[in-house]
């Protein structure tokens, strides 16, 4: 692979979720990535976080399959892996004994709570994660129940990004110093770090503790989104006072003295249910047809399907097909650094026999 991270190269101990993302992500960027996959593993072609890797399969429950990994973690630069605290430990793969065959090795670990704390040993999922760190009760209507954003903000935000860019970044360092080290990312820390424009907010007073009640969560008239007289809905971010008053203009609300105080909370109900009305009136194509690249801050609100076929997107090339589906396309974009286009995840295993003999030509075996 070409690209930024040419060069490196990254074992991943293969997981689920936030782990096989981050892979994805260096891998995307020009890492050799070799996945360690489990006897009987699975890979879809269709799947975006298993593309550009190369795949091996070790029984980890070996001798043979655990000198391999090993051997395997000796000749990398970076290794990421997903387990609870101490698994790999009690593999005889923990930070000790692989930053002791190979000093320069950054070695990436992928939990939900982190590596210590009360609750690091439990099971979890985003949902749980989130809630912990406060980003869960932030997302919702006010009066209704905190709504789960799929698993955007901790598997993917606050765990999978947080992680690679602790890899570059000790990658970095790795190369200027010659010292490898442990990469401690928990989602619960990463997506506490997602909140902290939220947090500023509320220790200036500027933002309530209860959600629905905010400029950004859904509270203000000017920040939401409205359904069309199709059933299809857009999306209004109107914060400025020159965004505001075009959305005025647009909305023929110019000489309306209801909408002269934005940011008066008081009015924010009263001013959104005559939006609502508003956007009623017109199809979704109506309002892209008069709002679509203007400086109201609009868009409407596509479906997956749909975003796959908006000009923007089309002439940006964000979606592609790999492996049959399709997929988004690596971000982000460079001025000088190319990087390829994926590839699909490989089958299971696919690569064992020329990673197997490359380590013996390493050795000289």
């Amino acid at each position: 692979m070409s690209g930024p991270l040419a060069g490196n190269r990254i074992i991943e101990f293969a997981g689920i979720g936030p782990g096989p993302f981050c892979g994805m992500m260096l891998g995307d960027h020009g890492a050799e990535v070799i996945r360690i996959e489990r006897p009987g593993g699975q890979l879809d072609p269709r799947d975006a976080l298993s593309r550009n890797r190369r795949s091996i399969v070790l029984d980890m429950k070996t001798a043979e399959g655990l000198s391999i990994a090993r051997d395997l973690c000796r000749t990398a630069d970076g290794i990421i892996e997903g387990y609870r605290p101490g698994v790999m430990e009690r593999l005889g793969l923990g930070p000790d004994v692989l930053l002791g065959d190979n000093p320069k090795l950054v070695y990436g670990r992928m939990t939900g709570w982190g590596q210590y704390g009360p609750i690091a040993h439990a099971a979890g999922h985003d949902i749980n994660y989130i809630a912990l760190s406060g980003a869960l009760h932030t997302i919702g209507r006010k009066g209704q129940a905190p709504v789960p954003p799929i698993n955007y903000v901790g598997d993917f935000g606050g765990g999978a990004m947080m992680l690679a860019f602790g890899m570059v970044s000790a990658l970095l360092y790795a190369k200027t110093t010659g010292t490898g080290q442990v990469i401690d990312a928990a989602m619960t820390d990463g997506s506490a770090l997602l909140t902290g424009m939220s947090r500023w907010f509320f220790s200036a007073g500027e933002m309530s503790d209860t959600r629905g009640e905010n400029m950004l969560d859904g509270a203000a008239h000017f920040y939401d989104s409205y359904e069309c007289a199709d059933g299809k809905w857009v999306a209004i971010g109107s914060i400025e006072p020159q965004f505001y008053a075009l959305l005025r203009q647009k909305l023929g609300l110019e000489n309306d003295p209801a909408f002269d105080e934005q940011h008066n909370k008081a009015g924010w109900d009263t001013l959104k249910t005559k939006l609502a009305a508003i956007f009623r009136t017109k199809t979704r194509e109506q309002w892209c047809a008069l709002m679509e690249g203007s400086d109201v801050c609009f868009a409407p609100v596509l479906s997956m399907m749909e975003a796959t076929l908006h000009p923007h997107n089309i002439e940006r090339e964000t979606f592609m097909e790999i492996g049959g589906a399709i997929q988004p396309a690596p971000a982000p974009r460079y001025s000088v650094s190319v990087t390829d286009r994926p590839r699909p995840a490989p089958m299971v295993g696919a690569d064992g026999v020329d990673i197997i003999a490359e380590l013996r030509d390493s050795r000289g075996d």
